[in-house]
């Protein structure tokens, strides 16, 4: 398995289709209502089969360049995932997206993940700035922003379609700078 590993309990890794599919999958259907108010894909996901497709097509991404999809794994159990959504190379960006098992919030996992891939970013993809996007009332994913040191650049109205409708949205930004500012006081 190809990892990165953040500390002795966490690494992100590269999705196995065929072996990630049905925990991930499991994951998912146990927190459906935990997860479906702030990702649409959620309800869509009805089958392992399905995750396993979903799985497949990020390798594809990776494979040529357009985005980046982890799994979270906490001492080898998959609790989640985080991704590169895209990049954008004309500014040397990206944006960040994750999301987490109810069971496992609360444990500082999604801070270490997302400051773990901000590290691959800046060092391994060398991009300058790296966003979050949120929807304004979606506190958790606000909260993991701004304590992983990400500056609120403002909102966008309507930013965000979700099930229940249009929401507003923070947008979340790290420079390169900024985070090498960041790891030099730690």
């Amino acid at each position: 398995m190809f990892s990165y590993q953040i500390d002795d309990q966490l690494s992100l890794t590269i999705p196995r289709p065929q072996l990630d599919a049905e925990p991930l999958f499991k994951l998912v259907d146990e927190n459906r209502s935990y997860l479906s108010p702030w990702l649409p894909w959620v309800p869509k996901m009805a089958s392992v089969r399905d995750e396993e497709q979903f799985l497949t097509s990020v390798l594809q991404h990776f494979g040529n360049g357009s985005s980046v999809n982890l799994v979270i794994r906490d001492t080898r159990q998959p609790v989640g995932m985080i991704s590169l959504n895209s990049f954008r190379q004309q500014d040397h960006s990206t944006e960040i997206g994750y999301w987490l098992g109810q069971q496992f919030a609360g444990q500082n996992i999604m801070h270490r993940a997302v400051l773990g891939l901000c590290d691959l970013s800046f060092t391994d993809y060398d991009l300058n700035k790296i966003e979050i996007h949120a929807a304004v009332e979606n506190l958790p994913s606000n909260n993991v922003a701004q304590k992983a040191g990400f500056h609120l650049d403002g909102q966008v109205r309507a930013q965000e379609l979700l099930v229940d409708g249009y929401h507003d949205g923070n947008v979340w930004s790290l420079l390169k700078d900024e985070w090498q500012q960041q790891r030099s006081v730690l």
